[in-house]
């Protein structure tokens, strides 16, 4: 009893205040981020919420304008036609928003506990989703080589992907500005195919269908945020898996279709 009585007087010695607050501060730091970025996600929610909104309102005033002109005016049926067309493609507009909505809620419930674990983010970036994650945790610096604990991910991040029906994955490489030296590549450009790659094949080893997934190499040139920090640099240092979008539910799809053959 004595012995452990020593030991722990022992490990408490050892961990100074200094210690136990840069620990506090790491913690505060991280979490605080972590509700950064959940507002972001939740920004671009409530935006397409705003968009499928909007054509609601639009819908009913198209609506209400169909039954008055049907009561009062007896419009022709060629005009009325044409406002029942109208009508129809918002409600195919504000359906394909909803469903917008629908997939990515069915996306943040799918990852979330990696997410929370702080493993991987989910975003809307130029009108895609996209699940991010950062390189410094998935490969050694200047490397392509998955780190132990990054293929685990890498490989839970396929079983998620290869569960949700119907759609493709594209694999995309970034870095950051800094120019590489002595690391067997010859630009950031390379370094970012070789990474997106490793990812590719790790995924389809996990279970992914080789089918329903690409990569694409992007090196510094779309950068998250502006390179001026170490932390604006980690940040740039990234693997995005963007959702494909299916053309074929744009509008206008049949007739691009008919003119390309």
């Amino acid at each position: 009893m004595r012995t452990l009585i020593g030991l722990s007087i022992l490990f408490t010695a050892c961990v100074t205040q200094g210690t136990y607050d840069q620990l506090k501060t790491e913690h505060e730091t991280s979490t605080a981020q972590l509700k950064r970025e959940l507002a972001d996600v939740k920004a671009a929610l409530d935006k397409e919420r705003a968009k499928a909104k909007d054509l609601d309102a639009q819908q009913r005033d198209l609506q209400a304008k169909l039954e008055q002109l049907d009561k009062a005016y007896g419009k022709t049926k060629t005009d009325k036609s044409a406002l029942e067309s109208a009508l129809a493609e918002l409600n195919k507009r504000k359906e394909e928003s909803e469903a917008r909505i629908a997939e990515f809620k069915a996306l943040l419930d799918k990852f979330k506990t990696l997410i929370d674990s702080g493993k991987l983010k989910v975003r809307i970036r130029e009108g895609r989703m996209v699940v991010e994650l950062a390189t410094d945790i998935l490969f050694p610096s200047g490397s392509a080589t998955l780190s132990k604990d990054g293929k685990a991910a890498i490989a839970e991040v396929a079983q998620l992907l290869q569960s949700i029906p119907g759609r493709k994955f594209q694999i995309e490489g970034h870095t950051d500005n800094v120019p590489l030296s002595g690391k067997g590549y010859k630009s950031n450009w390379e370094l970012a195919s070789a990474r997106a790659l490793t990812v590719l094949h790790t995924m389809t080893e996990a279970g992914l269908s080789p089918e329903r997934i690409s990569a694409a190499s992007y090196g510094d040139a779309m950068p998250a945020v502006p390179n001026d920090s170490p932390e604006n640099k980690a940040a740039n240092r990234r693997i995005e898996i963007a959702l494909v979008p299916d053309l074929s539910s744009l509008p206008g799809f049949d007739e691009l279709q008919r003119a390309s053959k």
